[in-house]
């Protein structure tokens, strides 16, 4: 009777339900992947003898690579679907971090840098996009969710590359390359669920020169900027705020706490920011939110004690946490390519950043003065996301 009953529980599985779960399991994937990758970055530093300036060309590299993996991912989407974008772009993704460990000069340094963002547009846009037909199918909100997988791998990732740091990056790297890697392989049967969902209508018949795609532009260039904003105080959290927590004489475990405490509270806003946004609404749950953001931090950088910044970290995670699901959500209106260009004007806040605040701190002499750039930047998605979301239904 147990084997009876269990197999038609299977069998029945729908194909969003079983496109969540695929899904959910590549947010988490990459964020476990893009979490070794940075927890390791001085050792990479170390073994190919690179200088600042020197890494920040590998970055570079990085950064030019997913920058045209977006826009290339969103026109393929656009053409065959997302589902295309799944399985090839994780493995080389996989294999790139492999590779990546076995580098020793900046030429293949740079190279392997270059693919490794490449397959990670495309992995990015083809995952977001799905999700938006996985979440059309629902019938109800579950991107914060799936988005939240991304913030609980991070964690993962970032706790195991804390856990092996005494182990070679080499070998860290062509570990977790191969399983995940060996993963996506594995889950590739299953990928056909994502080709099984239905498309919105948005999405069947985008026509980018079609009537009124001049609002629409401004409307995507208007979600583009609010999801730079949002980005760039991530990337301020990943990058100086244990340098914020160091400023104020915490001790270095309090210190490095302090990106961990953030990321621990943006995965709990996403866990819980399907039930509330169809309770309230995206609008109004990420216009509150940017207040909680920059109200936090502002009051933590004001109070200007250790445990005041670890509170005001963790507010601005909470306060930011459903703001980017919320605006791909609206993207997904318009369409793959819409997506892929409200991601790729995003990332250009995560990426450019932490190298502004640290331009705006050598420049006023005060980490906590630069660090006022994210805490206005939320001031404007408060003021600005609810006409933003509204106007892009």
């Amino acid at each position: 009777m147990v084997t009876t009953t269990a197999t038609p529980a299977v069998a029945v599985l729908s194909p969003p339900a079983t496109a969540r779960r695929l899904l959910t399991g590549y947010f988490v994937g990459m964020g476990a992947l893009m979490a070794v990758w940075g927890a390791r970055m001085p050792a990479v530093q170390s073994a190919a003898h690179l200088s600042a300036g020197q890494l920040s060309l590998v970055l570079l590299g990085a950064a030019a690579g997913m920058v045209a993996g977006l826009y290339a991912g969103g026109r393929i989407a656009q053409r065959r679907g997302p589902a295309v974008l799944l399985t090839a772009p994780a493995v080389v993704l996989a294999l790139a971090l492999a590779a990546l460990g076995g580098c020793r000069t900046l030429p293949t340094l740079i190279a392997a840098a270059l693919v490794f963002g490449l397959a990670h547009g495309l992995l990015d846009v083809g995952a977001n996009v799905a999700a938006v037909q996985c979440q059309d199918a629902y019938g109800r909100s579950i991107m914060a969710s799936l988005h939240a997988g991304f913030s609980v791998g991070a964690l993962f990732g970032a706790a195991a590359a804390a856990m092996t740091a005494l182990t070679p990056h080499s070998r860290v790297f062509l570990i977790a390359g191969l399983a995940a890697a060996a993963a996506a392989l594995l889950a590739s049967p299953v990928v056909r669920s994502i080709s099984d969902l239905p498309s919105s209508p948005a999405n069947a018949h985008d026509d980018p020169a079609g009537p009124g795609a001049s609002g629409r532009a401004t409307g995507l260039w208007l979600l583009g900027a609010l999801a730079a904003a949002c980005l760039l105080a991530e990337g301020a959290a990943a990058d100086w705020s244990a340098v914020h927590l160091h400023g104020l004489h915490a001790t270095t475990a309090i210190s490095a706490s302090a990106y961990a405490v953030y990321s621990a509270a943006m995965a709990t806003g996403r866990l819980a920011g399907d039930c509330l946004t169809t309770r309230y609404g995206a609008p109004v749950l990420v216009r509150v939110g940017a207040v909680l953001a920059f109200t936090g931090l502002g009051a933590g950088l004001l109070v200007g004690t250790t445990w005041a910044a670890l509170a005001s970290w963790a507010a601005l995670g909470l306060g930011l946490s459903t703001t980017v699901p919320a605006l791909i959500t609206a993207a997904g209106r318009h369409g793959p390519r819409a997506v892929a260009a409200v991601t790729a004007t995003g990332y250009i806040g995560l990426l450019a950043g932490p190298a502004a605040i640290g331009a705006l701190a050598a420049l006023t002499g005060s980490v906590p003065v630069a660090l006022a750039l994210p805490v206005l930047l939320a001031a404007a998605v408060a003021v600005t996301s609810r006409h933003a979301l509204e106007t892009s239904r």
